[in-house]
């Protein structure tokens, strides 16, 4: 995943796009950062659901979650091996819906966003892991 991205579909389109009704409502979000709240869909007792997450793994062994914000991205080549996500990995999977996302540029000694979005501005998926912490 990304480090930021945008979520500005309206919840119609989304209960569309992921055959899910019941989408909580939401204000567009343009900016999505690391520890927000972020919408997912998993797996739940009765089958697929909506669930509103805080973006960042905690490991479910970590004392505290001061280190959530580094947690952010799992590499699809170790993320099976990883402490980490090794746990999530094989049980608790997830999809962030977004409609956008950002990279940086490197403009002289600046960094500059770069929005990119599928063509047509249509809701996409990315694969995510969820872990219990309390």
């Amino acid at each position: 995943m990304c480090g930021r991205f945008t979520l500005l579909r309206p919840p119609n389109e989304l209960a569309e796009a992921f055959d899910l009704d019941g989408v909580p409502e939401l204000a567009p979000r343009y900016n999505v950062a690391p520890t927000q709240t972020v919408l997912t869909l998993r797996s739940g007792a009765s089958g697929r659901e909506w669930a509103l997450m805080k973006w960042g793994l905690v490991p479910s062994w970590c004392a505290d979650a001061k280190g959530a914000a580094k947690l952010i991205n799992a590499r699809s080549e170790t993320a099976a091996k990883k402490p980490a996500f090794r746990s999530a990995f094989k049980k608790r999977r997830c999809v962030v819906p977004a409609d956008g996302f950002y990279e940086w540029l490197l403009v002289g000694r600046k960094k500059q966003p770069q929005h990119f979005s599928l063509r047509d501005g249509r809701v996409f998926g990315f694969a995510s892991l969820w872990e219990l912490w309390e």
